[in-house]
C-alpha cells in the first residue's frame, strides 16, 4: 500500500482515517475539541466526490441514532462529539451495544481534562464499560488514523458498535502521520435481515443481554489481548517497576523512556477491556505499578481491584499523579522520580486572558438591555446556558446567575417559577435552542409558566466556530407549534439604537404573568466578517 506523509491534528487523522476506511457518513454536534473531525470530512474532496452525509445533526442523540441508522442499512458511519455529548446521546448509545451494528459504527467522545472549554472533565471510557463495548484510545496522532480502519472492522467482525476515546492534547495537536495514497471504495454490506435483534422488547432486549455477557465479553476481551494497539516491553531488570499507560499516557512515558528503559516494565493500553492476564503478569514480575492515564482513574480503580488491595499501584487515587485536570509531562516525570531541568508546563510569567464576548456582539446589546431591566426587580434570576452568551458571567455584565447544562435555562426557569420566584427569566441561544430547548419550552408552554425566555439568536453555532445552526429562520416557527401565544412572540434587533426598544419589549413580557418569548437576532459578527471576506475574494 502506498503511503505519503501529512501533517494533521488528531482530530484531522481520525477524519482521514475514517475517509480511508470507507466511510458512509459522519453524524455529529459540533463541540470542543471534536469539532474538526467533522469540519475536515465536510471540507474532504473525497466527501463531496462520494456525497457522503456530513450535515450538522440537531444534538448528539439525533445523531447516535441516525448513525445506527445507516449502520442498519449496511454503511459504515461516524458519530462524533466531546464527552458531555454522551450524556445526551446515552439513550440510544447503551441500547446500541444490544442491537449490535451492522455496518462498521464508530463513536468518538472528545474528552476535556481541564475542562478547557466544558462544564465537567468526565471521562468517557466508563460509558464504554458501562455498555460493555469494544473501545480504542490512541497514543498518538499516527494511531489516530490506524485506529479508524481497525476499529470498523471490529465493529463489523463482532457485530458490535465501538467507542474511541480521544482528549484534547491529542485531538488538538498535529503530528506528522503517515496515510494511504488512495482511500478504499465506499464500504457496504448486507441490510440487516433479522429483525428480532433491533426491536428491544423485553423478550428480544433479555436474549440480546445474555449474548452481549456470554457470548460476546470473551469476544472483546480476546480481541484486546490480541490487539495490535496493545503491547508490552520487558526490561531485564529483576526489581523493575511496572507502568501501565493508556492512550495520550503512553506517549508522554515515552518522552522519558531513556531514563526509565532499564527499570521498567512497560504495558501500552490502548483498546479495552484492559487485557487482564497481562496485567496479572506484569505484576508478578514487579513490585509495584503506576498507572498512568489522562482523566479520571478508570483503569486505576479496574487494577486495583484485579491485582488485590495488598498491591501496590500508583497513579490518580495514590496522588503520584494529580487527582485533578489533565496529564502532563511534568507531572508524569515527578511521578517517575525525574528531575527536569526545563518544566515543559506555562511559567507563572504568563497572564491570564479572560475570555469575553467580542466587540459589537448582538449579546452584548441583550445583557446591556436585560441587566438594566432586572435592575427593577430586586428579586429576579436569570438562568442562562451553554454557549457564547455564558460569557454575560463576567464582567462588565454579570447578568446571569446559573449555567449548568445544555438546555437547561428555560426548565430551570420553570422550575423556579413553579416554586413562586419572580421574575424568571431564561437566556438561551438559537443552537442550544434546538439542541435541547424546545422540549422544555413545551413543557412550559402546557403550563403557561410565568416565564420569559429569550432566544438570542445569532443564526450559527458561534462558539464552536460558526456552524450551521439547525433553527435557522425557523425560531419563531417553533415557538409558535409548541404553544407559545402568538402575541407573546416578541422579535427584536439586538442594536445600540433599539436599547429603549428592547427594554420596553423586556418590560412587557416580564410583567406577562405567563409564557413569552423574546427573539433578540442579529448575525454573530464573526461569521458576518468571514462572509464578507469570502464575497470579495469570489469578486
Amino acid at each position: 500500500m502506498n503511503r505519503e506523509k501529512r501533517l494533521l491534528l488528531g482530530d484531522e487523522a481520525i477524519a482521514l482515517g475514517a475517509l480511508h476506511a470507507g466511510l458512509g457518513g459522519v453524524y455529529a454536534y459540533p463541540g470542543t475539541p471534536s469539532t474538526e473531525i467533522t469540519e475536515y470530512i465536510q471540507n474532504s474532496p473525497i466527501a463531496k466526490t462520494r456525497k457522503l452525509h456530513t450535515e450538522w445533526c440537531c444534538n448528539e442523540k439525533t445523531a447516535m441514532e441516525a448513525a445506527l441508522g445507516a449502520s442498519y442499512a449496511g454503511a459504515r458511519a461516524l458519530v462524533c462529539m466531546k464527552h458531555v455529548g454522551m450524556n445526551v446521546c446515552a439513550d440510544c448509545f447503551v441500547n446500541s451495544a444490544l442491537t449490535g451494528a451492522q455496518g462498521g459504527l464508530v463513536v468518538v467522545a472528545a474528552d476535556d481534562p481541564s475542562m478547557h472549554s466544558s462544564q465537567n472533565e468526565q471521562d468517557s471510557r466508563f460509558y464504554g464499560k458501562f455498555a460493555m463495548i469494544p473501545m480504542l484510545e490512541p497514543s498518538s496522532q499516527q494511531e489516530a488514523y490506524d485506529m479508524m480502519s481497525y476499529a470498523f472492522e471490529l465493529s463489523e467482525s463482532l457485530h458490535t458498535p465501538v467507542l474511541l476515546r480521544v482528549v484534547t492534547r491529542l485531538a488538538h495537536s498535529r503530528a506528522d502521520v503517515l496515510v494511504r495514497t488512495e482511500p478504499a471504495p465506499v464500504s457496504r454490506v448486507e441490510p440487516v435481515k433479522d429483525a428480532s435483534q433491533w426491536i428491544l422488547l423485553p423478550v428480544n432486549a433479555r436474549r440480546r443481554y445474555q449474548e452481549l455477557i456470554e457470548i460476546k465479553q470473551p469476544q472483546f476481551m480476546q480481541a484486546s489481548i490480541d490487539s495490535p494497539f496493545n503491547k508490552t516491553n520487558y526490561c531485564k531488570a529483576t526489581d523493575a517497576v511496572g507502568i501501565i499507560a493508556c492512550g495520550l499516557g503512553y506517549n508522554y512515558v515515552m518522552e522519558h523512556y531513556d531514563k526509565i528503559a532499564s527499570s521498567s516494565n512497560i504495558l501500552k493500553c490502548s483498546q479495552y477491556p484492559l487485557p487482564n492476564e497481562e496485567i496479572k503478569k506484569l505484576a508478578e514480575k514487579c513490585s509495584e505499578i503506576l498507572v498512568v492515564e489522562d482523566g479520571q482513574p478508570f483503569a486505576e480503580e479496574q487494577i486495583k481491584a484485579l491485582v488485590g488491595s495488598d498491591y501496590k499501584i500508583k497513579g490518580r487515587l495514590s496522588g503520584e499523579l494529580p487527582r485533578m485536570g489533565e496529564l502532563t509531562p511534568d507531572a508524569l516525570a515527578k511521578a517517575l522520580g525525574i528531575e527536569q531541568e526545563k518544566p515543559a508546563e506555562k511559567g507563572e510569567c504568563v497572564v491570564a486572558r479572560p475570555p469575553a464576548l467580542c466587540q459589537g456582539c448582538g449579546h452584548r446589546d441583550v445583557y446591556a438591555a436585560l441587566k438594566e431591566v432586572m435592575a427593577e426587580y430586586p428579586d429576579s434570576r436569570v438562568f442562562a446556558d451553554i454557549g457564547c452568551y455564558t460569557l454575560g458571567a463576567l464582567p462588565p455584565f454579570q447578568a446571569i446567575h446559573s449555567c449548568v447544562d445544555m438546555g437547561a435555562s428555560i426548565t430551570m426557569a420553570k422550575g423556579a417559577a413553579d416554586m413562586g420566584l419572580a421574575p424568571a427569566v431564561a437566556v438561551i441561544g438559537d443552537s442550544t435552542f434546538t439542541h435541547s430547548g424546545i422540549t422544555g419550552l413545551l413543557d412550559a408552554a402546557n403550563e403557561n409558566a410565568a416565564i420569559t425566555v429569550i432566544i438570542s439568536d445569532n443564526l450559527t453555532v458561534a462558539m464552536t466556530g460558526g456552524q450551521d445552526a439547525a433553527g435557522t429562520h425557523k425560531i419563531e416557527a417553533i415557538c409558535l407549534a409548541v404553544g407559545v401565544a402568538v402575541e407573546h412572540v416578541r422579535t427584536v434587533v439586538p442594536l445600540a439604537k433599539n436599547m429603549e426598544e428592547i427594554k420596553q419589549v423586556l418590560r412587557e413580557e416580564i410583567e406577562y404573568q405567563g409564557l413569552s418569548v423574546v427573539v433578540a437576532r442579529r448575525e454573530c459578527i464573526q461569521t458576518l466578517a468571514r462572509k464578507a471576506k469570502l464575497n470579495k475574494a469570489k469578486k
